[in-house]
């Protein structure tokens, strides 16, 4: 059988002792010192364990970072001596989008490799805002041949970032006769590029660089992050270009597959230089996501454009809007407005801004995406806290500088979408879809907080907006 796609995972080392949620406050005055099933020992995760140099230098209370919340130490210690609460330093971790407990479950991820497990279960809210008004619809999951990740079946989870022939128009003697381009295919449905309002430095962007070659995909980059440094993974980056500097980078252009430019009101001058340079480059517009993207997106569809890379802003929002619409809703305008135009068949759509979660990449693509492109979750692979003292020109208390080994920060990276990659396939094999691309745009796999609080209550109660909720 032909090899699956495999990301090559291993654990990577926080280099400092990650902030978790929990901590512990011990009585140890009350402890017994001679227990054998001391239940610091017994802990199942092995917590305790891998605390216990950081303990040993700090004191109390000890503070957990892989803690599952089990809470069986508490419960079963005979002397009663634990008492667990809420890491005042968690709360300081991030802001009301990037929340502590998203933050810490990235932190995981790259240092492991793995899914993130709680052992006391999911207890937040039933619905919130954002993507968290949409449900996955898992009714194969009780198929064994349809898990992807151990079972029989294969999950392709592959996408183009090259323009698609549609239709195909064949000779009379059933010969090819529309004109092929070559096909740039990438293994699973995500690129990466550095956020520019945190650190960008030369050690991220190698870092950045090793972790989309090691796993076939692309970063998008600035020409001014380039470096000799980066040449061995030239091919799997993309410059970002726009009008006033399309025509003085013609070495990038010619040494990169893909090239990716601001929209402008210009675009087809700035397409045609880019062409001329390079015939074969797939083409990448990047947009703003903002009350034009639908109808932007639609007239560019008829322009030599392979790619639309449509931007929110860090929170996922729609820009320049008084009353900003979600990602996920954007998404789906656009989408639509290309179905019905006939066209969505010819062009491909990626969005960034507010991806914060291998669930969201999943609920993206449902809406409408063919991919997405990571952003924010790199820097938080590195130990970012999303702390934002990097703006106001502090130091940053994670240390992200050119101390950073790039084998390290790679490893981080690649662990990440690692993680990301295994929850996808476990997404679409509880689904019964077996091909990225066949997801894409398939609502009627999901349900919706909006449609069912109407079709259940509206009839009743009528209608209703809650902060975050449209």
């Amino acid at each position: 059988m032909p090899k699956k796609y495999h990301i090559p995972i291993k654990t990577a080392n926080p280099r400092h002792h990650p902030v978790g949620k929990y901590a512990t406050v011990e009585f140890r005055e009350d402890c017994a010192g001679s227990c054998r099933a001391c239940v610091k020992k017994n802990c199942v995760y092995g917590i305790f364990k891998d605390n216990y140099l950081h303990m040993s230098t700090m004191g109390e209370p000890e503070y957990l970072y892989t803690c599952n919340s089990c809470f069986r130490c508490v419960q079963e210690c005979t002397r009663g001596i634990f008492s667990r609460v809420i890491n005042p330093e968690y709360r300081t971790l991030g802001d009301e989008y990037w929340r502590p407990d998203i933050i810490n479950r990235l932190w995981y991820q790259a240092h492991t490799g793995k899914i993130p497990v709680s052992g006391a279960g999911y207890r937040g809210p039933f619905v919130a805002a954002g993507f968290d008004t949409m449900w996955t619809d898992m009714s194969e999951i009780v198929r064994p041949t349809r898990d992807g990740i151990h079972g029989r079946e294969y999950i392709n989870t592959c996408f183009e970032i090259s323009r698609r022939i549609s239709p195909l128009k064949f000779n009379a003697d059933m010969t090819l006769a529309s004109q092929t381009i070559p096909i740039l295919e990438i293994p699973l449905p995500l690129m990466f590029r550095l956020p520019d309002t945190l650190i960008i430095n030369p050690p991220i962007v190698e870092s950045a660089a090793r972790a989309a070659q090691t796993m076939g995909t692309f970063l998008l980059i600035r020409p001014e992050d380039y470096s000799d440094a980066l040449l061995p993974y030239a091919r799997h980056l993309v410059p970002g270009l726009n009008k006033n500097n399309a025509a003085d980078h013609e070495a990038l252009i010619r040494q990169s597959r893909a090239v990716e430019l601001a929209f402008d009101k210009d675009i087809e001058n700035t397409l045609r230089i880019v062409r001329d340079i390079k015939p074969d480059s797939v083409l990448i517009v990047r947009i703003p996501l903002n009350a034009d993207a639908a109808s932007r997106a639609l007239k560019l569809s008829a322009l030599d454009v392979d790619t639309l890379h449509f931007y929110a802003d860090e929170h996922g929002n729609e820009l320049d809007a008084e009353d900003p619409r979600f990602l996920k809703d954007m998404i789906r305008k656009v989408h639509l407005k290309l179905v019905e135009g006939s066209v969505r068949q010819s062009i491909n759509l990626v969005f960034s801004g507010g991806i914060a979660m291998a669930e969201h990449m999943a609920k993206a693509i449902i809406c409408g995406a063919d991919g997405i492109v990571v952003d924010v979750p790199l820097l938080v692979a590195l130990e970012c806290r999303l702390c934002y003292r990097c703006r106001k020109d502090l130091s940053c208390p994670a240390k992200i500088d050119d101390t950073i080994d790039p084998e390290w920060g790679s490893q981080r990276m690649i662990n990440l979408m690692g993680a990301w990659h295994s929850q996808l396939i476990e997404v679409m094999g509880a689904m019964g879809i077996r091909e990225a691309r066949r997801l894409r745009g398939e609502v009627g796999r999901s349900m919706w907080f909006e449609d069912l609080e109407k079709e259940s209550f509206g009839p009743v109660f009528g209608q209703r907006k809650i902060a975050g909720l449209k």
